[in-house]
């Protein structure tokens, strides 16, 4: 895989401040996404495919992780 250069990293509309946020990123070309912890952006981040991304984001307003 070439270096994959990010757009700006944003914070989740969600984030309430209280310290375990996490900020994502597209890849330039848009093929991949990025996550990092915004608390230790220095720490490195986390890269899936973009489809992969869409589909968590559909489990997960579909429901498909909630505890009840």
């Amino acid at each position: 895989m070439n270096e994959l250069v990010f757009g700006d990293w944003r914070k989740s509309s969600r984030s309430s401040g209280g310290g375990n946020c996490v900020e994502m990123a597209v890849a330039a070309d848009g093929s991949y996404v990025g996550l990092r912890d915004s608390k230790n952006r220095g720490a490195g981040h986390l890269v899936i495919s973009a489809a992969g991304w869409a589909t968590f984001v559909e489990a997960v307003r579909g429901g498909e992780f909630d505890l009840n």
